[in-house]
């Protein structure tokens, strides 16, 4: 969801009662004076990371000119907005010189960082040092509350006018899946920002075929950094990962334009850091019970001497829990805790395997045709209630057992499983329905 405004802080302000002179402003409303008194100083108490200047500038007040309580509420309304800040207050002291003003806060220290995600026309570094220049409180992170997000979205869009490019600056608060929100994404919307090559530097002759395959999809895409980092993730890494480089790291994708006009295209560049190609030393079973380790090797395709393919180890495990299913454990899982030696560039194995409970056959229930029909095919049906339950068994049915009983038509059938988890039982229903 995009930015949404915030209400204003309800603040309450401490004012020292001592009145030795003041200023009487000519404005007058509602038939009462209001006192204006010329600033003399102004000091920020509770800071931790910002600078006392910054919170000056930030307020709006200014030395020398002339305040009273309205503006001091302002000023502090102001900062409080931004949601760098709890527990705001203010107290002064005047004389006939005028007003001491003195701000106390402190500092909100939950902030999220930014990502810029197709603002190609800029470094990161420049973008951040133009908006400090407009935005004096703007370290490069942000609160979760407060318009600070906001005002950095403003603060865009006018870097983006006096570019000259075309677009609406937006942002994103994002989040893990389930997780807490854990920072901003900002996006130039309204201006097509287009892949148009991508290159690896620092990836090897050797490498390179499946990484240029692996990219060729985003040619002509959108551009979008936070876009990249899926991409490493899910299609470059494992280019490293299945050829035993198992500490492979990509770096931030940077895009450089290389034609900027009603759609900008860019190249993009994906620094690779491959680090060392390990070979497998060793691989320990440990948490078996149900098979022997010997039985569970044979489906691990890792072999001393040959790089140590990661990608195929997790489809590999993949193949052991349904091994397990084949006998009732259903849930059944395998973890692999790799162990590097970078000395002698090995990788020793631990697969701990958790089995889990036995799960058994339940009932079996065939509907959509008649009672004779369906006994027909409960005799075909082999896996008897109360047997373990082999999760491979419903496709082995309809491959190899299950023989035409000589229904009229044309039928579907629609299997389903269903797992109690107080009785350990798993429940078949066969459904047919009729073909139109």
């Amino acid at each position: 969801m995009y930015n949404s405004p915030v209400s204003r802080w309800t603040l309450r302000c401490l004012v020292l009662p001592f009145l030795l002179s003041c200023v009487l402003a000519s404005a007058q409303s509602g038939g009462k004076a209001k006192l204006s008194y010329k600033l003399l100083s102004i000091h920020v108490k509770g800071l931790a990371r910002l600078k006392d200047e910054q919170v000056v500038n930030a307020s709006g007040l200014k030395i020398g000119q002339f305040a009273g309580e309205d503006e001091f509420e302002k000023a502090v309304d102001r900062l409080g907005d931004t949601g760098l800040f709890t527990d705001l207050t203010y107290s002064y002291q005047y004389s006939s010189a005028g007003c001491n003003l003195e701000l106390q806060l402190a500092e909100n220290d939950k902030l999220l960082p930014i990502v810029f995600d197709n603002f190609v026309w800029f470094s990161d570094d420049e973008l951040i040092d133009l908006l400090r220049a407009r935005l004096p409180l703007f370290d490069g992170r942000l609160p979760l509350a407060g318009d600070l997000a906001d005002q950095v979205s403003e603060a865009l869009k006018g870097i983006l006018a006096e570019r000259k490019i075309f677009g609406e600056a937006g942002y994103l608060r994002v989040a893990a899946f389930e997780g807490p929100i854990d920072s901003y994404i900002y996006k130039v919307n309204l201006h097509p920002v287009v892949v148009h090559n991508v290159d690896f530097p620092g990836a090897a002759t050797t490498e390179m075929p499946a990484l240029d395959a692996a990219s060729k999809p985003l040619s002509g895409q959108e551009y979008l950094r936070s876009k990249m980092r899926v991409q490493e993730r899910l299609n470059f890494l494992p280019v490293y990962l299945s050829h035993g480089f198992l500490k492979a790291k990509f770096a931030d994708a940077q895009a450089k334009i290389s034609d900027d006009g009603a759609q900008t295209l860019v190249d993009v560049s994906v620094p690779v850091t491959p680090g060392l190609q390990y070979k497998p030393s060793q691989i320990q079973w440990v948490g078996n019970a149900v098979f022997p380790a010997e039985k569970l090797q044979e489906l691990i395709h890792l072999k001393p001497g040959e790089p140590a393919n990661a990608v195929q180890l997790v489809d590999d495990l993949e193949q052991v829990q349904k091994l397990y299913g084949t006998k009732g454990h259903l849930f059944a899982r395998v973890n692999s805790a790799p162990d590097m030696d970078d000395a002698q560039a090995g990788v020793s194995y631990q697969l701990s395997v958790t089995e889990g409970d036995l799960y058994r056959m339940g009932e079996l229930e065939i509907n959509g045709i008649s009672p004779e029909n369906a006994q027909k095919i409960a005799t075909q049906w082999q896996l008897k209630a109360g047997d373990p339950f082999d999760d491979s068994y419903m496709d082995r049915f309809f491959k190899t057992t299950y023989r035409d009983i000589g229904l009229p038509g044309f039928w579907r059938i629609i299997p389903k499983k269903a797992v109690n988890q107080q009785s350990k039982t798993v429940a078949v229903a066969l459904h047919f329905v009729p073909k139109n």
